[in-house]
């Protein structure tokens, strides 16, 4: 597989100083100097708590949020170098899936026009054609044809996220990242849009970059994971090692909060984590994770790990991480 996007030193802080006196500038720093890699063909799941940074890492990326620093490399060129014309352009290659089936879609508009709005902004297409080319997508998505003309409000949140994902395979793209798709689900509708995505990434031979809370709706699409912790990725590598060894102990704590359909069979230690994410304004010295790792020693408190590769292409941020089989496991992989 070759390499389609590379994002190197990635940030983006937002101004949240207050008040009308001047006083010292206050900043958020959503996403923190994040670096990775996604080649062709592969699904790159993101997870985290809330307020990690992951979903605004995906808006950098399709350039719907202007990062303050780094690189974003789509396809050999960088977006942030890209004039707005060949921006618009290049931007038929990344769509999205947005995480909110019901304020993604415009209420005004009939189910066809939501389909055929990416078509006539980078198409030229004749009546006939744009009709024939909708009907083709809602037939690929599971959507029945009689609904050409209803609106969104008629329509269940599985059948909204069914009309988004075909507004987003409408150009055929290179690149789709999918902002949180189910979690605004019913959990019978979850597995049918994760089934459904998984089918249509290899019929149409996509990219995906799955944003997440759960790392079991990650799983079960993603070739690689990337565990996000207050803007930066703390751990990435493949789902079966992350699952059977990782190494950072915040992944540990998520693996380990994992419900399992018979807790009593549990032979693992749980690591349940406790307490919420620093504030990303202040957030602390060291490792940010510190304040809520148990294995956290003086030097995690001084200095901020780097992230390097620890094993084969298995990267982490943390200076003292898990020894290979300690992580929290068969009951998962059981299960």
């Amino acid at each position: 597989m070759s390499q389609l996007l590379e994002v190197k030193g990635l940030k983006k802080s937002f101004d949240v100083t207050r008040g009308l006196i001047k006083r010292k500038k206050q900043y958020l720093h959503a996403v923190n100097d994040v670096s990775f890699s996604v080649q062709k063909g592969e699904v790159l799941g993101i997870v985290g708590e809330s307020g990690c940074g992951k979903s605004t890492l995906g808006n950098l990326i399709i350039q719907l949020l202007e990062p303050t620093e780094g690189e974003i490399i789509f396809d050999g060129v960088d977006l942030r170098k890209l004039p707005p014309e060949q921006l618009r352009k290049k931007r038929e290659d990344i769509q999205m899936v947005f995480q909110d089936p019901f304020s993604s879609l415009n209420p005004r508009k009939r189910v066809f026009d939501i389909i055929a709005e990416p078509l006539k902004t980078h198409g030229s297409y004749n009546k006939v054609e744009l009709e024939h080319e909708v009907l083709q997508l809602m037939d690929v998505v599971g959507l029945n044809r009689s609904y050409l003309n209803r609106y969104p409000h008629e329509f269940s949140g599985g059948q909204r996220q069914r009309i988004g994902i075909a507004r987003a395979i409408a150009l055929k793209p290179k690149l789709i990242i999918c902002d949180e798709p189910v979690s605004a689900l019913d959990v019978s509708i979850q597995s049918q849009i994760l089934n459904l995505l998984k089918k249509l990434q290899k019929e149409l031979q996509l990219t995906y970059i799955f944003i997440a809370h759960g790392l079991p709706a990650v799983k079960h699409v993603s070739d690689r994971i990337a565990v996000m912790y207050l803007g930066k990725i703390v751990e990435l590598t493949t789902k079966e090692n992350l699952f059977t060894n990782p190494m950072h102990p915040y992944t540990e704590g998520l693996l380990s909060a994992i419900p399992i359909p018979d807790p009593t069979a549990r032979k693992d230690e749980r690591r349940l984590l406790e307490g919420d994410i620093p504030n990303p304004v202040n957030p602390p010295t060291g490792c940010a994770f510190h304040t809520r790792c148990p294995y956290k020693t003086e030097l995690c408190e001084r200095v901020e790990p780097e992230f390097t590769e620890k094993r084969d292409g298995h990267f982490t941020a943390c200076h003292h991480p898990l020894k290979e089989g300690k992580g929290i496991i068969s009951q998962h992989e059981k299960y």
